[in-house]
């Protein structure tokens, strides 16, 4: 995505003005790494104006889209998320969070030699490849692994035993 101060340069050849809630949204989304969805966007921008209806938040994101200087995304967190990262790369996602990263894997994905490939013969035109790797974040699986030794008694499976006191399971 373009600076703030590019998109108005842009918005203006287009013919398109340059509201004040428009700005609000460019500012919300630049250089934001979090892929946030159309409320959170519009949570953001209405702490600086509380005006603004979470209406027009999505009309300049759709609007952001058709130029493609965002990416609608649909990652199965139960809200389209809009990444302002619009180079080639791939998405982590937590399963239990919803957190979205991005990761970058260079040329270790496989993409077709052509954009076509054929399926049950059919012929079938290739206009991106993405990844999405599903598990869990650093801090849900740190969370998980805390609460697993907490009403286990025991560490997650694959650690060692720590010194702590094991409870008592009763006699036979």
């Amino acid at each position: 995505m373009q600076a703030p101060a590019d998109l108005v340069e842009t918005y203006r050849e287009l013919g398109l003005k340059v509201t004040p809630q428009r700005f609000a949204v460019f500012e919300a989304l630049f250089g934001n790494p979090q892929h946030p969805t159309a409320e959170a966007v519009y949570a953001a921008v209405s702490e600086q104006m509380p005006s603004v209806s979470l209406r027009t938040v999505y009309s300049v994101l759709a609007e952001l889209a058709d130029m493609v200087e965002i990416h609608q995304l649909d990652l199965g967190t139960g809200s389209a998320r809009f990444d302002p990262n619009t180079d080639p790369h791939h998405h982590l996602v937590c399963q239990r969070c919803g957190k979205v990263r991005d990761v970058h894997l260079g040329s270790s994905v496989p993409v077709p030699a052509s954009n076509s490939l054929v399926h049950n013969g059919e012929l079938f035109t290739v206009l991106g490849t993405e990844v999405v790797f599903r598990g869990m974040c650093g801090s849900c699986s740190s969370k998980e692994a805390l609460t697993n030794t907490h009403h286990s008694g025991l560490p997650p499976e694959g650690h060692a035993p720590s010194d702590s006191p094991r409870p008592f399971l009763g006699e036979g």
